[in-house]
């Protein structure tokens, strides 16, 4: 190799805290580059020594360099065409580009920037002077890779990030399927009525919660319930009271209670609705809460017995598609530890259907940040009035969504329709008719 190509052996550690430690002279001078190299040797840099252009590119492609010191002017491959050069290399990280010049006009110093270099020396070289101008440049390049290392440390967390949520992500799938579960019949007859159930969380999982069950002696007990929050801690807690209102055996159902040689009777809707606040309160200690609408309806005579528990106001469609609002409020279940209950009363004729739904209903708004709330619901209500089961909630939601505007439902959709047919005509007096 010749001798201009080889590295000088640095003396003096001056800049043991710089950033730049490779430097590369190019010079066609041998006297200038031999000036160059005393200095930034004396400095405390590695400095290799290059003539041309041409065989600077060679030690470029081969070798990692911090700083180029080269000189304009030179035979063949000038100092600018070297930089345009360099800046097309692939690098890990920035080169600082110093050129050497005798020029001084303003158009040529502007052309160099273009192109790329850095900063600009200008003949005779003044070690104070490049002292000062290669510090500037180590504080850039020492900005530069922190702000590499801080860009390689956020790309790092961020593929973390996206790892961990993946697998969550992939959790919440499989988390939706098992709450979506819990409602295992969207559609079941009771005989003389039929249950129909609509469940739509607004993201992955949700907290609410629609279910129905038979409470014997010709009676169908429905319910909604709207967890207070969203997510995972909401979701959770539904799926504690699907197990506290199953439609399995009536020993692990808090609607029932044991009567001594008679099996199970159903309890008073308030008093159900008292056991969940004491549950909430003693077992749970929860910082959630959750509205409840519990309804048992007898098949025989349509009489409906209902517990209100901050739950929106139950309707009822009237075979004309006439709708009508039943119900006083009442407190929430879980948010008051000495809370009490009542049950209310009302009657429904064959041919009407009850309805239970969430406030994400009600609530629901327009374009214009208007809420759709009772009136509007009604509306819907009556304009489907016509379908049923799956049909009926399909326009339902349909209709909701174009009130909305396209605009996603920041809250979960949940509502149980009981249609009501009334008893069936006794066999005899059939036969007798």
């Amino acid at each position: 190799m010749p001798a201009h190509l080889l590295k000088s052996k640095s003396v003096r550690g001056h800049l043991d805290d710089s950033v730049i430690r490779q430097v590369l002279v190019v010079d066609d001078s041998r006297a200038q580059r031999r000036v160059l190299v005393a200095t930034l040797t004396r400095l405390g840099f590695d400095v290799i020594e290059a003539e041309s252009g041409e065989e600077a590119l060679l030690i470029l492609g081969s070798t990692h360099i911090d700083l180029v010191l080269s000189d304009w002017m030179m035979p063949g491959m000038t100092g600018l065409e070297l930089c345009r050069q360099f800046r097309k290399m692939p690098r890990d990280q920035y080169g600082y580009f110093i050129l050497l010049t005798s020029k001084n006009e303003k158009g040529a110093v502007a052309r160099g920037l273009d192109i790329g270099a850095d900063d600009f020396l200008t003949k005779p070289i003044s070690p104070d002077e490049l002292r000062a101008r290669i510090s500037a440049g180590d504080r850039i390049l020492r900005m530069e890779r922190e702000l590499n290392e801080k860009n390689r440390l956020v790309i790092a967390t961020l593929d973390e990030i996206s790892t961990l949520y993946d697998a969550l992500d992939r959790d919440l799938v499989e988390a939706r399927k098992m709450q979506m579960s819990l409602v295992k019949d969207k559609l079941r007859d009771f005989g003389q009525s039929q249950v129909s159930l609509l469940l739509k969380p607004s993201g992955h999982v949700g907290g609410d919660l629609v279910g129905c069950f038979d409470g014997g002696n010709g009676t169908v007990a429905i319910y909604a319930i709207d967890v207070s929050g969203h997510g995972i801690a909401s979701a959770l807690l539904t799926a504690r009271i699907a197990g506290y209102l199953t439609d399995g055996t009536p020993a692990r159902n808090v609607a029932f209670e044991a009567v001594p040689g008679q099996g199970f009777r159903m309890r008073p809707p308030d008093q159900v609705a008292q056991t969940l606040n004491e549950l909430m309160v003693s077992e749970l200690k929860s910082d959630l809460y959750f509205t409840m609408t519990l309804a048992y309806v007898d098949q025989g005579t349509g009489d409906v017995q209902i517990a209100q528990c901050g739950h929106p106001n139950p309707a009822v469609i009237a075979s004309d598609g006439a709708v009508r609002f039943h119900g006083t409020g009442g407190l929430p279940i879980g948010l008051v530890t000495d809370a009490t209950y009542e049950t209310h009363r009302f009657k429904i004729a064959p041919g009407e259907r009850l309805v239970l739904y969430s406030d994400g209903f009600t609530e629901c708004r327009d374009a214009a940040d208007e809420e759709l709330e009772e009136g509007g619901l009604a509306q819907l209500l009556t304009k489907n009035a016509g379908l049923r089961g799956g049909e009926f909630f399909e326009a339902l939601t349909w209709d909701l969504d174009r009130f909305a505007d396209g605009q996603a439902m920041p809250d979960d959709i949940s509502s149980v329709v009981l249609d009501y047919r009334g008893r069936a005509p006794d066999k005899k007096s059939a036969k007798k008719t």
